[in-house]
């Protein structure tokens, strides 16, 4: 029989395919195998403040779990209280249900709101769908105002997100960028000399929000927000803020800022273990379905933080999508995130055509 563990010597009383289904189950099942993350979270309130959204971002009675919602009139958002140079931004997120085409729910840092032109920003950006269909989402970063080179990712999740709750989180310091999904890295970007000032190194705020993305979100813009679903509820909870509050035109940090660092760098999500490291292949080799570094017509030469690594260039079009399925095609989007108007060229990919 096949027990909650899978067994080496399991029977093969069970069909090849069914068996093998299970297998594969089972392997994914190994990317979330390491242990939880050592936290200490905060309330709503000792970390953030309301962004936009008036009535639609509702905080519970215990200020332990906000709630951002999209309806006909508007969506949401809310803000970290302070800026930070350097920091690890974490909060356990569920994401609305259904049919939820147009939807982009955004956990990202930026400082547009200071600086507009040379600004920085590490995304998390999860893009809603058709019913029955699911979730994806993009990771992305600009330093110094580098809209024109656009360097996301585009992924699919091995959850349904919208199931429960699962730990988003972002490592930002001055050696490495690493994106975590509950405590497994998917995609770490390591500073060198060639980045300069595209790597992001000014303080930045903490956002989350929820918009209507309606004109590029879902297949190029195809499929719009429907409000006969509405209202789209997205849920926040457990949220974690550590780094050095900084001022923005400080030219250099406190000494209370240097010991953050330290901190940032020796905490147990400062560092990727074998097994960690491990787990992003898995992820990167399954769920990645789009890769600037491997986008050879926008970039005939990587960006200079590119590491192309064999088996997963041989995978890969010289679009950068997957030698399997979808379309490509070059598009400019206009993003109507609250405080700051973004043209930026990047590519649309629609996995499920």
């Amino acid at each position: 029989m096949v027990k909650n563990k899978m067994d080496c010597s399991c029977r093969w009383f069970l069909s090849k395919p069914f068996y093998l289904l299970l297998l594969f189950l089972f392997s994914i099942s190994c990317i979330t195998a390491n242990a939880a993350f050592n936290l200490s979270t905060i309330s709503f309130d000792e970390g953030y403040s309301p962004l936009f959204g008036d009535g639609n971002l509702v905080r519970s009675p215990n200020g332990r779990t906000a709630r951002l919602l999209l309806d006909r009139f508007t969506g949401a958002g809310f803000i970290s209280s302070k800026m930070y140079k350097y920091g690890f931004f974490s909060a356990n997120i569920k994401l609305p249900g259904e049919y939820t085409a147009g939807l982009c729910v955004a956990f990202y840092t930026s400082n547009g709101d200071v600086f507009e032109k040379t600004h920085d920003e590490l995304d998390f950006e999860f893009l809603g769908n058709t019913e029955g269909k699911p979730w994806r989402f993009q990771t992305n970063l600009y330093g110094n105002g580098s809209t024109w080179r656009g360097r996301e990712e585009r992924y699919r999740l091995w959850f349904d997100p919208s199931k429960q709750f699962h730990r988003y989180s972002i490592l930002w310091t001055a050696k490495n960028i690493i994106f975590y999904i509950d405590d497994v890295p998917i995609r770490e970007v390591i500073r060198n000399e060639e980045m300069g000032s595209e790597y992001p190194s000014k303080p930045m705020s903490l956002y989350a929000t929820i918009w209507d993305a309606s004109s590029w979100a879902t297949s190029g813009g195809k499929y719009k927000v429907n409000y006969k679903y509405a209202p789209f509820v997205s849920e926040f909870k457990d949220f974690a803020l550590e780094g050095c509050p900084s001022d923005p035109i400080e030219e250099f940090p406190s000494v209370d800022c240097y010991e953050s660092y330290s901190r940032l760098e020796s905490a147990d999500y400062g560092t990727i273990t074998r097994r960690q490291r491990s787990a992003m292949h898995k992820f990167r080799q399954r769920f990645m379905y789009y890769s600037y570094c491997y986008d050879s017509l926008r970039y005939p030469v990587p960006p200079p933080e590119c590491v192309v690594i064999p088996s997963e260039r041989d995978r890969f079009r010289d679009t950068g999508r997957l030698k399997f399925g979808g379309s490509h095609q070059g598009r400019k989007r206009r993003s109507r995130r609250r405080g700051r108007v973004q043209v930026s060229s990047t590519v649309e990919y629609d996995p499920d055509v």
